[in-house]
């Protein structure tokens, strides 16, 4: 598994974990979350290998699952990329009205317009 993937199972787990049954989101947290392995999962529940593997992929596929039926976790990460967009945006304007000549009004205006619009896109 890469690491993109690995951030987007726990964020999966993290928004749609306590919809799984109790075996599977066990047997998720303790991959996930605590980095436990096939086998040791399996030695602490007293199940196979494959149970542990089976049960690890239905979890997986359900939270897949909940995700394209809410996307939780796409407005999540579009809500955190636009705020740091905001934040960048206002640190420029904050620096331009800090400067000598008191910044440009006009070039103000339209990175407070282009915020408007970031926020506006969000709440479509």
């Amino acid at each position: 598994m890469k690491i993109d993937d690995i951030t987007q199972a726990s964020l999966l787990y993290d928004f749609y974990g306590q919809l799984l049954p109790k075996r599977q989101r066990q047997v998720t947290e303790l991959y996930h979350e605590e980095n436990l392995s096939l086998s040791e999962i399996a030695e602490e529940f007293g199940i196979s290998r494959q149970g542990v593997h089976d049960a690890l992929k239905n979890g997986e596929k359900a939270l897949n699952e909940y995700e394209e039926k809410l996307g939780l976790v796409e407005k999540f990460q579009r809500s955190s990329d636009a705020v740091k967009r905001i934040d960048t945006i206002i640190d420029g304007v904050i620096r331009s009205l800090q400067s000598e000549d008191g910044g440009d009004r006009k070039r103000t205006a339209e990175k407070l317009r282009e915020v408007k619009d970031i926020i506006d896109k969000l709440e479509e």
